[in-house]
């Protein structure tokens, strides 16, 4: 059976003027229109098309092969159009934006304002709907993660702290104060790291490789760039955050450790305005 809301390899049944019919199984055949129609695979009968089902403006299933930014089960940064009395309609990539209902605001917000989202399947309607209580949808699994594990991250906004992130799509964790060295709002995927999984359940974030391994490998680009470079760079623990940042995607407190590293070991100089290999 067709799942709305979501991917599905179908199997094209005939053709139409206006487009193909898909085997939808116990949701009958669905339609792909024209427009939609891949001209680079094979579209014969009993071929099979991956396409993406929802419901048109009119409440019937209809496929297409445009990539939503976000399926049912995901969540997703996206833009208000419009709103009435309703709810607000958001822009998820496809011709029909998808509802977020008045009752599943978090905040105030307006035309043209950004919302993290989780997509869901309204079970009364059938149509794919948006909700920005996102409380509900996390944490429902235990955090097996690893500390310096590699994860995917969905930054979702601020608070005392520094920013909470969506990890993997499953988890709460916060980036703090401290380890956001770089520009953060709402709505931007970054790839991250686990600093640690804390008792309570609670998870610690960085935007930078963590532990002895990570510092390890960042020696090893420093000196890289130095002998790429003759032996001299003109950054040093003196530099401006972001000169840091932009040569080497890394914080000042941890570039600041690497150099100092190095300098201990007897393999640079550090001067005000460069670091040189010895």
């Amino acid at each position: 059976m067709a799942l709305i809301g979501r991917y599905n390899s179908l199997q094209i049944v005939s053709h139409v003027g206006f487009g193909l019919y898909l085997d939808g199984g116990a949701e009958g055949e669905i339609l792909l229109p024209n427009r939609y129609i891949p001209k680079d695979q094979p579209t014969e009968e009993e071929d099979w098309l991956n396409v993406f089902v929802y419901l048109d403006s009119e409440d019937r299933l209809i496929a297409t092969t445009e990539t939503p930014k976000a399926q049912v089960g995901e969540f997703a940064s996206l833009k208000v159009k419009e709103i009435n009395k309703i709810g607000l309609f958001l822009d998820w990539g496809l011709p029909k934006d998808v509802l977020l209902p008045h009752s599943e605001e978090k905040r105030p917000l307006k035309e043209g304002d950004y919302v993290v989202v989780y997509l869901y399947l309204d079970k009364h309607t059938r149509r794919i709907t948006a909700t920005a209580h996102l409380d509900r949808h996390l944490d429902k699994t235990p955090a097996r993660y690893s500390t310096g594990q590699a994860v995917d991250l969905l930054v979702v906004g601020t608070t005392d702290l520094g920013f909470k992130a969506i990890i993997n799509g499953e988890h709460w964790g916060l980036i703090h104060k401290n380890e956001a060295f770089k520009f953060l709002r709402g709505g931007m995927r970054e790839q991250g790291y686990i600093r640690e999984v804390r008792p309570d359940g609670k998870i610690s974030l960085s935007l930078q490789p963590v532990g002895a391994q990570a510092a390890d490998a960042l020696q090893q680009q420093i000196l890289d760039k130095l002998q790429a470079n003759g032996g001299s760079l003109s950054v040093s623990d003196k530099s401006p955050p972001e000169v840091i940042t932009r040569q080497f995607g890394v914080s000042k407190g941890n570039f600041k450790k690497a150099i100092g590293g190095l300098f201990k070991q007897g393999r640079i100089v550090i001067h005000a305005d460069r670091i040189e290999l010895v």
